[in-house]
């Protein structure tokens, strides 16, 4: 597992794309947190990143697709994924060993919006005066909003060969489970079900996080729906 982990970890990292999307990740967030009047921290006048929290879900939602469309596609479509059924490993590990390399790479992505929370604390009045328990709350919580999204890309680049496709279901699903069922609660249309829409949304759990306490309600939201994802995942390779 540690080698077909190195292996997807060098693959990511030996073109320019691997880098490019890493770079459009961070300047995205720079640009929202910095710069764009209507978000930036130094217009709001408080030692707050929400913006940070708020739009970076938007850009999960096309960035960990794009990380993960080519783990399971790309095998198929060369002939590489025979070849890997042919070693010790079963299906599970291999959608394991996959699974914790997009992960340390959606982690890789995330590290560097901690300078963002340096920045906020030195120019706070006084130094350090920021909501330190909302912040590292929902800094978890993107963390485990992109776990969910991996084994979701996962799910996806297991459902066909071509790696495009597996990008559009992967934006589809990350973006139906997190904005999807939130908008239905919204717009009330099933009314009796509202309050059940609304536990399985992922957004819902994402922003009690936020709030700086750490329910394990949540936890367990987070963790259900990956496992699920990575079953799916087994069940439908296996099929295949």
């Amino acid at each position: 597992m540690f080698a077909l982990y190195r292996k997807e970890i060098n693959a990511f990292f030996s073109n320019l794309s691997g880098y490019l999307i890493l770079a459009v990740f961070l300047v995205s967030l720079g640009l929202i947190v910095w710069v764009f009047p209507d978000t930036s921290v130094l217009e709001y006048g408080f030692a707050d990143l929400e913006p940070l929290f708020v739009y970076t879900p938007f850009v999960f939602i096309f960035l960990i697709p794009a990380i993960t469309m080519k783990m399971i596609a790309e095998e198929r479509r060369s002939g590489t994924w025979e070849i890997l059924l042919t070693s010790p490993l079963g299906i599970l590990r291999i959608i394991i060993g996959k699974y914790l390399a997009s992960l340390t790479l959606i982690f890789l992505a995330l590290i560097p919006t901690l300078l963002f929370y340096y920045s906020v604390v030195q120019l706070g009045d006084p130094v350090g005066n920021i909501d330190h328990a909302g912040f590292f709350g929902s800094w978890i919580g993107l963390c485990l909003m992109g776990a969910v999204f991996a084994s979701i890309g996962i799910f996806s680049s297991a459902l066909t060969s071509h790696q495009i496709v597996a990008f559009i279901w992967g934006v589809f699903l990350s973006f139906l489970l997190y904005f999807g069922l939130t908008a239905l609660v919204q717009m009330q249309i099933m009314s009796p079900i509202a309050l059940f829409l609304e536990s399985l949304s992922l957004s819902h759990h994402y922003q009690s996080m936020g709030r700086g306490v750490i329910v394990s309600e949540n936890l367990a939201y987070f963790m259900t729906v990956v496992v699920l994802m990575l079953g799916l995942t087994t069940i439908i390779l296996k099929r295949k």
